[in-house]
């Protein structure tokens, strides 16, 4: 009975748990249930400063499966009575010997665990530098390792990378801008406070990846599916200098662990998907893109059936998203790959372009003309010869655009020598396809720079097959007097149902319009 009474009396905080330096504030208590797991991992090194709890990985941040060696490591963890001590700066590796320092790198990944707010830059200044600077020396640990890492040490290391990077991003306060392309060009890119803590921490994750030190079969346990989705995900980062890295590494991952390479090109199809059929907003599409020219580059001949389905469910419909200028250049460059590895692939190519060839914007319209030389300059005679038709109507309601980028760009594909070759090769079907806008344009145009190169292709085509310029000529002057006739036609009807309107208005009677159908 005595011990019960004395059981509900409060307890008295003992010293150690009086954090003295950081506003008598303690850590989170711990909890043995398997479904907090996650967010009790951190327990350990999340210090509370101010009052105000620190930012650390929730469930879904760290993405690790119930079954997953690094929850089973952090799970015993959970069971040990750890002591909160202050924030202090751990000795250098150059301070301990040998055998000692596998045992320090591990406590310094540990410290690491701690992520402070940054949003008050002047908020413990102290423990930021005492961070910074060791991961800094984890850094140099990893660049000069010489021996394999341990599954702990990896074990360590993923976990502390999660801690730091895996975070829900700001939003985006431009959600109106987004779609106007040239407005973000001109925008300032948002700068993440906390970078001179994760560029370093994203360093690090840079050299254990690229390290010869770092076995790929065994790391692949902890940088798993779950892992790569999370650095995926960051990739919509507003800050430019984070998905720089975050190229960077995502390259090095594809290279060294084979086996995540299938899943790898999956999830980014997925990301694509998200963007173009819903909603159109994504920061690190270029990026990514980027990364997808080294994959294809590297894609064995004959190209398999799961690649070439990804060019035409993905890399295609990115170009129909109104953002497109600001990744065009990517993924130019991915399609021609394709193109100039499968040229069979041109006539998909092009008629995918023409799918969704842009009606009213001018500056979409200069980058497909662009794109299509380059693809055109890659394609053989017999896919040419598969899709010149629709190609070059589109071609011609280009040359008879009013827009002088785009009637120009258009004209500039004649001193592009192959593809010039492949029109002359084919002249018989191309010229009377854009005979009319060559005619039109060469006389009419406003633009004296268009006129002018629009006489010089009407030159080449008179040069080399005068007959069939003389054929196009007398066609095109044929449809004119037709439509010169029919315009004729049209206007003397409208002027007989004007004199029989005046007529009847003058006797005061209801006006009755007949049908009258003119004869074409």
């Amino acid at each position: 009975m005595i011990k019960q009474i004395l059981g509900r009396l409060p307890r008295k905080p003992s010293k150690s748990s009086e954090n003295r330096e950081f506003g008598g504030s303690s850590a989170p208590p711990l909890s043995n249930s398997s479904n907090s797991r996650s967010s009790d991992i951190v327990g350990n090194h999340r210090l509370v400063f101010d009052s105000a709890p620190l930012s650390g990985p929730n469930s879904s941040s760290l993405g690790y499966s119930d079954g997953s060696k690094l929850a089973q490591v952090f799970n015993q963890k959970l069971n040990l009575n750890s002591v909160i001590t202050p924030y202090e700066a751990l000795p250098g590796f150059k301070d301990v010997p040998s055998s000692e320092k596998q045992n320090l790198f591990l406590r310094k990944l540990n410290l690491c665990c701690v992520v402070f707010d940054f949003v008050d830059p002047m908020k413990n200044s102290k423990e930021k530098d005492i961070k910074r600077q060791t991961l800094l020396e984890l850094v140099d640990y990893v660049s000069s390792a010489n021996g394999k890492f341990g599954e702990n040490v990896i074990q360590e290391a993923v976990k502390m990378m999660s801690v730091n990077l895996f975070r829900s991003l700001s939003p985006q306060p431009r959600e109106n801008k987004v779609l106007e392309a040239f407005d973000l060009e001109e925008e300032e890119p948002l700068m993440d406070p906390a970078w001179p803590h994760l560029q370093i921490v994203y360093e690090f994750l840079l050299r254990f990846v690229a390290s010869p030190e770092t076995d790929a079969k065994l790391a692949k346990r902890y940088i798993d599916h779950s892992f790569v989705l999370k650095l995926l995900d960051l990739f919509d980062s507003e800050d430019p200098r984070e998905r720089e890295y975050l190229k960077t590494i995502l390259h090095r991952i594809y290279g060294k662990f084979m086996v995540h390479r299938p899943f790898i090109r999956k999830s980014i199809n997925n990301i694509f998907f998200h963007f173009i059929f819903e909603t159109e907003k994504h920061n690190g599409i270029a990026e990514l893109l980027e990364v997808l020219g080294s994959i294809i580059n590297g894609f064995a001949l004959p190209l398999k059936e799961e690649h070439k389905l990804f060019l035409v469910r993905a890399l295609i419909p990115l170009h129909k998203p109104k953002c497109l200028p600001m990744y065009h250049q990517q993924l130019s460059y991915c399609i021609i790959q394709f193109v100039e590895k499968d040229c069979k692939l041109a006539d998909t190519v092009i008629r995918g372009l023409l799918k969704y060839w842009p009606v009213t914007n001018s500056s979409k319209e200069v980058m497909f003309l662009s794109e299509l030389e380059e693809t055109l300059e890659a394609t053989q005679s017999a896919e040419f010869q598969r899709c010149m038709v629709p190609l070059f109507h589109q071609i011609a309601r280009c040359l008879s655009s009013s827009h002088f980028q785009v009637a120009e760009r258009a004209l500039y594909l004649w001193n592009n020598d192959h593809i010039e070759n492949l029109i002359r090769q084919n002249r018989r079907v191309i010229l009377p396809i854009i005979f009319p806008a060559l005619e039109k344009k060469g006389h009419n145009h406003w633009n004296q720079v268009v006129q002018s190169l629009t006489l010089n292709v009407r030159k080449i085509f008179s040069d080399t097959d005068p007959e069939l310029f003389e054929e196009c000529l007398n066609k095109f002057q044929e449809d004119e007097e037709k439509l010169e006739e029919m315009k004729m036609k049209h206007e003397a009807t409208w002027k007989r149902l004007e004199e029989i309107a005046v007529s009847k208005a003058a006797n005061g009677g209801a006006v009755l319009v007949p049908r009258i159908v003119a004869s074409s």
